[in-house]
């Protein structure tokens, strides 16, 4: 085990063991409980009592559509919870209905097969207008939930594997049709928990909540390697109270995206993503630790990022949109931060992120403004910050505090910044000419 693996292991102890660590003024720990409250099922069933077999070979999804039928028709009052024992379950895709919780007990794997070939197509999402990868449609996710309420995914600590080997094989390959499928997707749904569970090799991005909310993900492990393609951890879309906390995310992307459509589809869809609070999270990724963007054509609005531990990252904090994108990116507030091992501490940028076809508006510029960084610490960083707003539309109210981002050696290469208005407060080393104020270091100053 190499020292930053231990290093991040004895800091998950810490948090399970010491919850004060992270508590408030008045000593109470700040949770994502009041969003979602966890429930209760009296009605239970097993996956063994459809037929199911946790063998590894076998595959299940006969079981687990019965399963859910019976769940789906029958509508026991208060919500039935369907049980998947130890053993390996493999199974082809499947829909989760209202009401339900699908529980993996400790050493249960539920299994994607690897038949792709007859793997379903879903439509473009509306917000996006085509596959995030390619033109048309997408195939669909392995657990999906759509226009769903009252669903919990949890255990004790039991696996959801996507088997994404083979769909990273055909991307780098190039000889995928349609975009990749996500892990575990949510549509038009509320009030949803993930808890509890480790979600492993997901074929495209793990967990998409989209047009959602009240959805609560809490104590996850998800993983994928470093050089899996686009396997973000949870990409928050044009959804509203969505709260990460607790968790832990090692994978090939961001570990958290925040997003709100493409270009002019999201543009048109208009529903922004809002009220994100994300806490106590711990990780690696060759990209960003925390992200907003780069698609944000809808919006995002009311970000909260704290107590956020980051381990060989590319980006410690990213905040990407383009010419284009139209929408805002404002009110976000992330604070609390370590990041070791990172190319880049912070980046603010206009010019990040592809478009879906040639009907953009180049027209449609982005509105960045009222974002606020304090309390940031990072050693062994690169290139502390790059802070790039939009010729035509400047970024207004950027607000460092309390930042220290060194590198390895003595001399830490400077900041970048252009078409950028706001102001510094104990940012070291020093940052560029546009982030110093004298009204807005009393600003920051009131902010910290």
């Amino acid at each position: 085990m190499n020292g930053n693996m231990l290093r991040i292991l004895m800091m998950l102890m810490l948090y399970s063991s010491s919850p004060a660590i992270f508590a408030g003024a008045d000593g109470v720990v700040e949770t994502c409980s009041g969003i979602v409250p966890m429930r209760y099922r009296n009605d239970k069933i097993s996956i063994t009592d459809f037929g199911g077999v946790g063998d590894g070979k076998t595959v299940n999804t006969k079981a687990f559509r019965a399963a859910i039928f019976r769940i789906e028709h029958l509508r026991r009052r208060g919500g039935t919870l369907l049980y998947i024992p130890p053993g390996v379950y493999l199974t082809d895709r499947f829909n989760l209905t209202s009401r339900m919780t699908l529980y993996l007990a400790s050493g249960a794997v539920i299994k994607a097969t690897q038949d792709t070939a007859n793997w379903p197509l879903a439509d473009p999402l509306p917000s996006y207008g085509r596959g995030r990868e390619l033109p048309g449609g997408r195939y669909m996710s392995f657990i999906l939930g759509d226009g769903v309420h009252d669903v919990i995914i949890t255990g004790e600590n039991g696996t959801i594997d996507g088997s994404g080997d083979i769909w990273w094989n055909m991307w780098r390959q190039r000889t995928l049709q349609f975009t990749r499928p996500h892990l575990i997707e949510f549509m038009h749904s509320r009030h949803i928990i993930i808890s509890n569970v480790i979600l492993k090799d997901s074929p495209f991005w793990n967990v998409h909540p989209i047009y959602c909310s009240n959805f609560v993900v809490r104590y996850a492990t998800i993983l994928a390697p470093a050089d899996s393609p686009n396997t973000d951890g949870v990409d928050p879309d044009s959804s509203s109270n969505v709260c990460i906390e607790d968790s832990y995310i090692s994978t090939g992307d961001d570990l958290v995206a925040i997003k709100s459509g493409w270009d002019e589809y999201g543009i048109a869809y208009g529903r922004p993503s809002s009220h994100i609070t994300i806490r106590r999270l711990t990780g690696s990724s060759p990209y960003a630790g925390i992200a907003i963007g780069s698609e944000t054509s809808g919006g995002v609005e009311h970000v909260l990022a704290e107590h956020i531990n980051l381990f060989n990252v590319g980006v410690g904090i990213h905040v990407k949109t383009n010419i284009g994108r139209g929408g805002f990116i404002r009110n976000i507030t992330i604070s609390n931060v370590y990041v070791e091992n990172a190319r880049r501490g912070i980046k603010i940028s206009g010019d990040v992120g592809d478009h879906p076809d040639d009907g953009f508006n180049s027209n449609a510029i982005p509105v960045v403004t009222d974002i606020t960084m304090r309390t940031v610490w990072g050693q062994n960083v690169l290139q502390p910050g790059l802070v790039k707003g939009i010729k035509t539309a400047p970024f207004t109210n950027i607000c460092l505090s309390d930042i220290n981002l060194y590198g390895s050696l003595k001399e830490t290469a400077p900041w970048e910044c252009s078409d950028v208005k706001g102001f510094a407060l104990k940012v070291s080393p020093w940052p560029c000419s546009e982030l110093v104020s004298t009204d807005g270091a009393s600003l920051c100053s009131a902010n910290y």
